[in-house]
């Protein structure tokens, strides 16, 4: 590999890494035009693994949104990012693929402003298809596999 592809592919991977940054606040932050925004125009998320649904991304921003106004608190942590370049049209480097774990601490709303500690603990994986555009990265799928959650016991802090 020259430098020139050397920088190339770490300026992809931190602009890939911004995206999924930018995918966590808008779910944690209940920004959901922005959420739509990470992706192209026909992307698609399945959250079915975890309960919810599949589908287009404007329909899943709404399901999303309904269900995420049960919990006042919310924080994405997406870490162990293992990312792979593909490509497209003969190109190098125009598809990517994410598996990378997360951890979602939940707080149901309404509860006790004061206590700290999460009603509601998930983990798993997330599988990121992006694909480069115009405008940079977007994600053309997302695709969550729920591998446990907990849920804590009333009166425990």
């Amino acid at each position: 590999m020259t430098q020139r592809v050397e920088l190339a592919t770490v300026m992809d991977r931190l602009a890939v890494d911004e995206l999924i940054t930018d995918y966590a606040r808008a779910v944690d932050d209940a920004d959901w035009a922005s959420y739509e925004g990470l992706f192209v125009a026909e992307g698609r998320a399945d959250y079915r693994s975890a309960g919810g649904i599949e589908g287009r991304v404007g329909e899943v921003a709404v399901w999303l949104a309904e269900s995420m106004a049960l919990f006042g608190m919310r924080q994405h942590l997406i870490v162990n990012r293992r990312v792979s370049f593909g490509q497209r049209e003969q190109d190098l480097g125009d598809t990517a693929r994410v598996e990378a774990d997360y951890v979602n601490p939940m707080r149901f709303a309404g509860g006790e402003s004061s206590a700290t500690v999460p009603d509601f603990v998930a983990g798993g994986r997330y599988v990121f298809a992006l694909l480069r555009t115009y405008d940079g990265w977007r994600f053309a799928g997302v695709v969550v596999e729920e591998k446990w959650r907990r849920l804590a016991e009333r009166g425990l802090s």
